[in-house]
């Protein structure tokens, strides 16, 4: 079977959570799975690892209590990648379609050791991804626990997202705690949003930051471009506050993308 990135230390630490998932959910286990942008190809050095487990049933407490010991060991790894796995546990018959009650599941935030439910991953764009691009580290293809994701799903769910995401901004900006990862972040999810609102698909930051070029004002092209150039060192920038001039603009250009969107 060939590698499931091109990171040999990566692939290492995907061996060991994944057999010890195995290990921890015995007959339970179904499958596991990368989504996010090891799946749909946007990944580099600085990537958070976006993950799925599909389990049979529920995960009892016992099951429940191996995997978060799991989870603080494999934190405890020295290689860099360990502390950077997002994901969740997920039932096959719950992940088989869109939830719209966004049942919060069992979840592991980028750099935290311990499960908490959250409803993060129980998403039609995560469903779509995993469905679409998904990359098989155990078990059967995506395609055989996903029914297909129409635009009718991604839609809305793209529209409700900005309203959550603008308030994020709004109350990041009033506390005065936007950081330079936070405002170029800001600027290519919210291109992306657009992006799935108009075309009804999901595409790459990148890919939306593009399109969007074609798409916008013609004031906010520098502004977009400047975002799609800022990735180097986002775990750097996360701690450095983005200049006032930056976050105001971050502000208007939300306020544009939203009444693009048509959703006011």
């Amino acid at each position: 079977m060939a590698a499931p990135t091109s990171y040999p230390e990566l692939n290492h630490v995907l061996g060991e959570l994944v057999a010890s998932i195995r290990s921890i959910l015995s007959e339970n286990f179904c499958g596991a799975y990368l989504q996010g942008s090891f799946a749909i190809g946007e990944a580099d050095v600085h990537s958070d690892v976006d993950f799925v487990v599909v389990t049979h049933e529920e995960v009892g407490e016992e099951q429940l209590a191996g995997l978060q010991s799991m989870h603080e060991r494999v934190h405890g790894l020295e290689a860099p990648w360990a502390q950077h796995l997002e994901g969740s546990y997920i039932p096959e018959t719950l992940l088989r379609r869109v939830d719209p009650s966004r049942t919060p599941l069992l979840f592991l935030d980028n750099g935290a050791s311990e499960l908490i439910r959250d409803e993060h991953c129980n998403t039609a764009v995560v469903r779509w991804l995993l469905r679409e691009h998904g990359v098989v580290l155990a078990g059967p293809d995506p395609r055989q626990l996903i029914d297909p994701v129409s635009p009718a799903e991604l839609r809305p769910e793209a529209l409700a997202a900005m309203s959550e995401y603008a308030a994020w901004a709004l109350a990041s900006a009033e506390a005065g705690t936007i950081s330079r990862w936070q405002q170029p972040y800001l600027v290519l999810t919210f291109c992306r949003m657009l992006h799935t609102v108009h075309r009804g698909t999901v595409a790459t930051k990148r890919e939306s930051g593009e399109w969007a070029l074609g798409t916008l004002a013609a004031e906010w092209t520098e502004f977009v471009w400047r975002a799609l150039a800022d990735r180097p060192d986002p775990w750097l920038r996360v701690h450095q506050p983005a200049g006032r001039e930056d976050v105001d603009r971050t502000l208007a250009f939300i306020e544009d993308v939203i009444e693009a969107a048509g959703a006011r």
